[in-house]
């Protein structure tokens, strides 16, 4: 197995991606697409776990995402990742997504959050280990805290639906 580096932080991973929304991501009532917000969303995710697992790292699922408001066609969107949880091999990546007018600097909306878990992989695909997470506040520690009860629940829902197949 390969060397594991020293746990980092949370600031170590974290970015922010910016794209301009086109008529070609509509759809029939002129909003974007709740896919390409999710395509976004996960190439920002996979930023943040490839940087914090210092390879390759691949989407094992969308946990959760919540649209909060539409995005409109000419809006800058603006997605943001942070690492909030890491296991063994696994990492939750939290995504929020923000959209601003192209042509007005009024204040950036809120309209999507996103969790993702992402598994780092080696050459063969196989999952590979990761440097564990030093939180550096408090706001950092909340964001684990929350983290690990995502995990428990879905554990906790492949458990029962496992058993359920029993009967």
């Amino acid at each position: 197995m390969s060397e594991i580096v020293a746990a980092r932080t949370p600031s170590y991973s974290r970015i922010e991606l910016a794209s301009v929304t086109s008529r070609a991501q509509a759809n029939l009532l002129g909003n974007i697409h709740g896919g390409e917000i999710v395509k976004l969303a996960d190439s920002t995710a996979g930023v943040v776990a490839q940087r914090h697992s210092g390879g390759p790292s691949v989407t094992a699922a969308l946990d959760e995402m919540a649209f909060l408001e539409p995005v409109r066609v000419g809006d800058i969107v603006r997605t943001s990742g942070q690492i909030n949880w890491v296991g063994s091999s696994s990492m939750e990546i939290g995504v929020r997504i923000e959209t601003q007018p192209w042509d007005a600097t009024t204040e950036w909306r809120h309209v999507g959050s996103a969790y993702f878990v992402f598994v780092a992989i080696d050459g063969a695909g196989a999952a590979r280990p990761v440097p564990t997470l030093d939180a550096e506040s408090e706001d950092d520690l909340r964001r684990m805290r929350e983290a690990e009860i995502r995990r428990a629940h879905r554990l906790a829902k492949r458990q029962e639906i496992e058993a359920a197949r029993l009967i």
